[in-house]
């Protein structure tokens, strides 16, 4: 399960009435996680706007990969630069 996170700066356009609705409509939660596959991993590249895109629950659970997910993003970004770089796949 990916969510991405809500870009707040952006929201000025009005197309949100507010945060609170977003995460009543959207938020992966509980509720929504367990509608997932058994095991589903949940994924967020951060930051994260905690209790907005994700709950507290879901984004400290065991299946939350987040923390792994953040901490190896910017190696995972050099190596695909650096592959393009070379002009090889």
């Amino acid at each position: 399960v990916m969510a991405l996170r809500l870009q707040l700066e952006r929201m000025t356009s009005g197309l949100l009435p507010s945060l609170r609705e977003y995460a009543r409509l959207y938020q992966v939660n509980e509720e929504r996680l367990a509608r997932a596959r058994p095991g589903a991993l949940v994924m967020h590249p951060g930051p994260m706007n905690e209790g907005v895109e994700i709950s507290s629950a879901v984004a400290r659970s065991l299946q939350s990969a987040i923390e792994e997910q953040v901490t190896n993003g910017v190696a995972v970004r050099m190596a695909v630069l650096y592959l393009l770089a070379r002009g090889k796949p």
